[in-house]
């Protein structure tokens, strides 16, 4: 009996063992590229904040030097604050557009596929293109919107991305129409996730399209909402492309992110270490405003 009861837990376990191999074998691929691409560069990029290299000289340890001289740098302090700009209005406009049109797109209309892919399609088209476009609708002098402005009577018309006034919001409103499609798309799949029944009991019930929505539809996507808040708030945070583009951080610095600082610093100016603690700033933030949004989870779950 004693060898019989061996065997069976031997072969117990190497059945256990046969299915963690299995396991792992299928999440190895994107462990080791996460390893390689993401967690190496990150510790590599923290190492480096505290040392001054310029790519070709040798690497010197300097401690603090290079935070010290980020919190009196004013270039930095602006950049902060233009990231800080962007990302309060850029998210919530993001997600209540996402939110709208998912509702729209929602009801059953007569080539809803196509709206849908409609207003999908800037969020895969190349950025060159769209900022290309961008800038010629709202070109100060030749564009169309100006001349429509104008022919509504409207005087001292916006300058748009060559002011340092409005330079900015002309960057969150082409974000907000490019990004915005991809998180329609998770809106719509929470918002066909909720049952029918829910709003033929609410009609019964007598309750308007407002109460519905507001008693049935947005609670029930909190956690879409959840989601798509940490999804758009990472985004904000690291916007690079599309101001690289479109104004270069100009006009001045009206719209000089903290991307494209550590950017310039690191293949412009060759300020690698100071860079590296740049980048090691930025990637404080974004953790710290996860980690802030996954601590408040428990309210989003107890308001649905």
């Amino acid at each position: 009996m004693n060898k019989s009861n061996n065997i069976n837990r031997k072969i117990i376990l190497n059945r256990k063992t046969k299915n963690y191999l299995i396991g792992y074998s299928f999440i190895a691929p994107n462990f080791i590229g996460f390893l390689v691409f993401t967690l190496i560069p990150i510790l590599a990029s923290l190492a480096l904040s505290f040392c001054e290299w310029n790519g070709s000289t040798n690497i010197s340890f300097i401690g603090l030097e290079n935070y010290k001289h980020m919190i009196n740098n004013e270039t930095f302090r602006i950049s902060f604050l233009n990231t800080l700009y962007f990302s309060v209005f850029n998210i919530p406009l993001t997600m209540i557009c996402a939110l709208i049109v998912a509702v729209v797109l929602n009801n059953p209309l007569k080539g809803v596929n196509i709206f849908r892919a409609v207003y999908f399609f800037p969020y895969v088209c190349s950025i060159v293109a769209i900022t290309a476009v961008w800038n010629m609708l709202f070109n100060p002098d030749i564009g169309p919107v100006n001349y429509f402005l104008s022919q509504l009577g409207f005087r001292n018309l916006p300058r748009w991305s060559v002011s340092t006034k409005w330079a900015m919001p002309t960057v969150i409103m082409a974000s907000i129409w490019k990004r915005s499609g991809y998180y329609m798309v998770i809106y719509l799949a929470g918002l066909q996730g909720i049952p029918n029944y829910l709003y033929e009991a609410a009609k019964i019930d007598g309750a308007s399209t407002w109460q519905r929505f507001t008693k049935i539809t947005i609670p029930m996507l909190t956690p879409t909402t959840f989601f798509v808040s940490i999804m758009v708030t990472i985004r904000s945070f690291q916007i690079f492309d599309l101001v690289y583009v479109m104004t270069e951080g100009g006009p001045g610095r009206a719209t000089n992110v903290l991307s494209l600082n550590i950017y310039r610093s690191a293949f412009i100016d060759f300020e690698f270490g100071y860079a590296s603690a740049l980048a090691t700033v930025l990637f404080i933030i974004v953790a710290g405003i996860t980690i802030i949004q996954f601590r408040n989870q428990n309210k989003w779950v107890n308001y649905m």
